[in-house]
């Protein structure tokens, strides 16, 4: 498996940890579009690495066009001498209607036509051909030389998608390159829900989808009640259902919702049992842990991200467990 890092929020953390995380042997690193903008960092992270991939986890599609980002995405692939992923996901509905003021409807079907828009846009750059892209959701049909960028000799980033529902999960086996799961999952989740849905749907004669974790890690007792606390808030979403269904602790989800909606947050917490916690989260030393990601996920995912709710500190954090991982 390729082993990621996760950039700190904020500008002036980008190059300590792109540099860093390149020293301690991480494949890639990735950002979030919590509280900051998505591409700025990796434009940053690319300036002062020469190997580390870099990526987005995730951009919010739906908060902008398929031509702005395309011209993001190329820009970051050619800034980058072609280390750039594209990571994309949907976000909700209150989010993309209220905090972005866009559209929203059929988020799968548009995610669909959103990337299949994004490689139109690619292949009339990169080929002088006519653009043409009509569908139900993106019509791109005016492309005059004045507006192509320059030439990119890499070729297009490859589109990763975040997806959890069986119909996104459907959409990244048709038209991505890669799936970033949630943390909010469990090995045999992955085993038997998520890897067979997307084998399903995956075209003939694409590559295999490539499946980046990010797997909740945890180090000493102050991590466990992080993530325990974060499984707890994840887990009143119905939309993770099902990951509880299938272990058949299902209602959870519904004693976790009634207390959110209460505003009883501290309450939950002590809801997740340590079998929850322990089927979602590898605990221990950094051989353990390690040890513990290779039994659940070799063979099964490519990447992993180590997922430490709250965690501030960067990528050094996280070395011993890269070296850990790295040895047989």
């Amino acid at each position: 498996m390729k082993i990621d890092a996760r950039l700190r929020d904020g500008l002036e953390h980008v190059a300590e940890d792109a540099r860093t995380a390149e020293d301690l042997g991480f494949d890639g690193a990735w950002n979030s579009e919590n509280k900051a903008d998505a591409f700025l960092p990796i434009a940053v992270g690319a300036e002062h690495t020469t190997r580390l991939e870099l990526g987005s986890s995730v951009a919010i599609a739906f908060a902008r066009t398929p031509m702005t980002v395309a011209y993001q995405a190329v820009d970051l692939q050619r800034f980058s001498r072609g280390r750039f992923v594209l990571g994309l996901g949907s976000q909700i509905r209150p989010h993309v209607q209220r905090r972005f003021s866009m559209p929203w409807s059929r988020p799968a079907a548009r995610m669909k036509d959103f990337v299949m828009a994004l490689r139109a846009i690619w292949h009339a750059w990169d080929t002088g051909e006519r653009l043409h892209h009509r569908s139900e959701f993106y019509d791109h049909t005016l492309m005059t030389p004045n507006f192509v960028p320059p030439e990119n000799p890499y070729g297009p980033p490859e589109v990763f998608l975040a997806a959890v529902g069986p119909h996104m999960l459907r959409t990244t086996a048709q038209v991505a390159d890669g799936l970033f799961t949630h943390p909010f999952l469990t090995e045999r989740y992955l085993r038997e829900v998520i890897l067979p849905e997307v084998e399903e749907h995956r075209g003939e004669g694409l590559a295999p989808l490539e499946i980046a974790l990010s797997a909740f890690v945890a180090l000493d007792e102050a991590d466990v009640e992080a993530v325990r606390r974060q499984i707890s808030f994840y887990g009143s979403t119905p939309a993770y259902r099902p990951v509880l269904e299938l272990h058949g602790w299902g209602d959870l989800q519904t004693d976790l919702n009634t207390l959110s909606k209460r505003g009883r947050w501290d309450d939950m917490v002590p809801l997740v049992t340590d079998e929850i916690l322990e089927s979602m989260c590898s605990i221990g030393t950094e051989k353990e842990i390690a040890a513990d990601l290779r039994r659940r996920y070799d063979g099964l995912a490519h990447r992993v991200r180590f997922n430490r709710p709250g965690d501030t500190s960067g990528p050094a954090r996280f070395g011993g467990l890269v070296d850990a991982l790295r040895t047989p």
